[in-house]
C-alpha cells in the first residue's frame, strides 16, 4: 500500500533508481493510459522546485499522452517486476494493453494522473517546461549514435507535487 510523503524524506540513490531499476513514464488518466520504461532522467532541484527530467521520442506513444496532458507520474518497482518494466519498453500502447499484460492496477494522483499501485516510490509530475533536443547542440561528436533514426527526445522537467512510497 502506498502512503504519501514528503519527496524530501526520500533516500534513494537516483542513479540506482533510474539507471539500474528503471522507472515507468506514465501519462494520461485513470481510464486511458499509458507507461513506457526509462532508464534515463534525473531528479534535483531546479526554479526553487524539486523536480524530475525526463526524455521522450516522438515515436513513442506515451509523447501523445503527455503532449495532451499537463501531469506525468513517474512508477519505480522492486526487482520482482523487471520483465514487467522490459515489457513496457519493448512493447507500444498502440498495439498492447500494457497495463493489462503486466497486471497492474491504476491509481491516480489528486491530479488525476495514472501511477500503479504496485510501484514502491511513484512521483507525481506538473509539467513545467519542454523542449526537444537539437543536434546542433550536441558539444561532443558521438551523440548520434543514440539517434541513428534522428528521433531527437524531447525533455520535459516536471515539478514533484506528490510523492508516494510503500
Amino acid at each position: 500500500m502506498l502512503s504519501k510523503i514528503d519527496v524530501k524524506s526520500l533516500h534513494e540513490n537516483v542513479f540506482t533508481l533510474i539507471g539500474e531499476r528503471w522507472m515507468l513514464i506514465a501519462a494520461g488518466d485513470q481510464e486511458k493510459c499509458n507507461m513506457m520504461t526509462a532508464s534515463w532522467g534525473g531528479l534535483g532541484v531546479l526554479w526553487g522546485a524539486n523536480v524530475a527530467t525526463v526524455y521522450i521520442r516522438p515515436t513513442r506513444y506515451t509523447y501523445e499522452l503527455i503532449e495532451k496532458q499537463n501531469y506525468f507520474t513517474l512508477s519505480f518497482f522492486g526487482d520482482q517486476y523487471k520483465e514487467q518494466l522490459a515489457l513496457c519498453g519493448k512493447k507500444s500502447g498502440r498495439d498492447t494493453d500494457k497495463v493489462k499484460a503486466c497486471g497492474f492496477t491504476v491509481e491516480a494522483g489528486t491530479c488525476g494522473a495514472p501511477y500503479f499501485a504496485e510501484a514502491e516510490l511513484v512521483l507525481v509530475c506538473k509539467k513545467r517546461y519542454a523542449q526537444d533536443f537539437d543536434p546542433s547542440l550536441f558539444l561532443v561528436e558521438d551523440m548520434e549514435q543514440w539517434y541513428p533514426k534522428k528521433d531527437y527526445h524531447r525533455m520535459y522537467i516536471g515539478e514533484i507535487v506528490e510523492a508516494y512510497q510503500a
